[in-house]
Parts: C-alpha cells; structure tokens; sequence
C-alpha cells in the first residue's frame, strides 16, 4: 500500500466529517436497501449488504433503521427503482475522480453531477477514462490503541490473508483482496482487536500532490460531490496537506 497510505487517511478524515451532514443515513439506508434487495437479507452471504450495515453502525445509526433498511429491501423497494451507475472525470491539476451513484433518476443525476463539475473546475470524462487508474481493495484502519503491538497485528493479518499492512502515527492501514476483507476483520475480532473501520474501496494506483489553490479546488469539487444526495462513494487520486483537512 505503500504511496496510497496518506490518500486513505486524508480520505477517511474527510469521511468522519462527512458524517456530520444530514445526507449520510439516507445514503447508508438507500445502500443497506439495495444490498438487501440484490443479494438477500442474510449478512452471512451477502457480504455488500454486511459491509453497508458496518458502516452505518460505524456511523451510529440505530439498530432500528437498519433494520427497517434491510426488511425494505427484501419486500422490495415499493415501487422506487434505484440504479447504480458511475461518472468519471477529471479535477484540477488533472486530479482523477470516480464518483459512485444510486439514484431513482438517472437523468436527472447525470445532469446535476456534470454541473458540479463544470462550477468547480472539473470536466466529466468518457466511461474507462479513470476507471483503470484504480484497484478494487479491501481497507482496514486499526487505532494503534488498540493493539500497540505491531508485529503481533501483522501476523495476524497477513495470517488471514491480508496484502500488507502499514504503519502510520496512530493507526495501522491494512489492505486485503476484496474477497478476503472479511476474514482478515474477523481474525483481528477474534484477538480482541476492533478496526476502526472495514470497508471495500477503490485505491489509486499513483497519486497527484498538489498544494495551494490547486488543492483547494480539488478538495471543493470533491465536497461538493460528496454532497449530492445520489453520490454513494466519490474516490479520487490527489495527495494533499493534510492540514487543508479541517
């Protein structure tokens, strides 16, 4: 993971703030929805839908709304069809971004995503475009609190099957084969390790510094995307200050 590990951090800041908007249960409960309704409501076979439930507990959403979420789901969505599409573009400093998107109209959507970024200095791109700039992998943060024993933790890990495993000031980052994130969380469980968080993601395969304007306009654009009520995930490869985050 090694080049990718401040992309993740600035990233997962950016998600605990993003916590504090209004919009994000409704974009977890549309995810748990979804993920009920496609591969069943049984978490142990369904790991999109156990992964969607993670993060809404992560996020404390009552036990309540989740489950209405997924019995949703599995009745179906009551006429609401949402379909799950991805636009890719380009921000400043030629910053790529993939924005993921369940919606009820997509139309609609399109539009108003290719008019955010046209207001922030973006410019949407053809499908493929940025889409190979990026891997599909399993992401695990782990407070060092928890376990300051890092060899221990790397051994368990890399045992279940995890790639590498990274150490930064306060947190270990692991990255794993998507398919092998859950076994690799739950080895950590079963020594009494919780990870911060566990997710399925799409890592960059390099990353783009920028500093200044330039990173501030990237950061916006992203915001703003972020912002949509139809945007599940906005992944992008920039490298930024860390202060900028705040």
């Amino acid at each position: 993971m090694s080049g990718h590990s401040k992309w993740a951090t600035i990233k997962h800041k950016k998600a605990a703030q993003d916590a504090k908007r209004g919009n994000l249960f409704t974009k977890l409960i549309r995810e748990i929805t979804v993920a009920a309704r496609n591969g069943g409501g049984d978490t142990d076979t369904n790991p999109r839908l156990r992964t969607a439930i993670d993060r809404a507990k992560q996020s404390s959403m009552p036990q309540d709304n989740i489950d209405r979420a997924v019995k949703k789901g599995i009745g179906g969505l009551e006429g609401v069809t949402y379909e799950e599409f991805t636009i890719e573009g380009y921000g400043t400093g030629g910053v790529a971004i993939m924005v993921e998107l369940l919606t009820d109209n997509k139309n609609r959507t399109t539009a108003d995503i290719r008019n955010i970024f046209s207001k922030k200095n973006g410019n949407v791109a053809g499908a493929g475009s940025v889409s190979w700039m990026f891997q599909k992998k399993g992401y695990i943060e782990i407070d060092k609190a928890s376990q300051p024993d890092e060899d221990k933790v790397m051994t368990i890990v890399l045992d279940a099957g995890a790639q590498d495993m990274e150490t930064q000031e306060d947190v270990y980052l692991v990255t794993t084969d998507p398919k092998d994130l859950e076994a690799v969380k739950k080895a950590l469980e079963a020594n009494k390790i919780k990870p911060k968080s566990a997710e399925v993601t799409m890592m960059p395969n390099t990353t783009i510094k920028l500093e200044g304007d330039m990173a501030k306009q990237v950061l916006g654009l992203v915001e703003a995307l972020e912002e949509h009520d139809d945007a599940q995930n906005v992944y992008a490869n920039f490298d930024i200050p860390d202060e900028l985050i705040s």
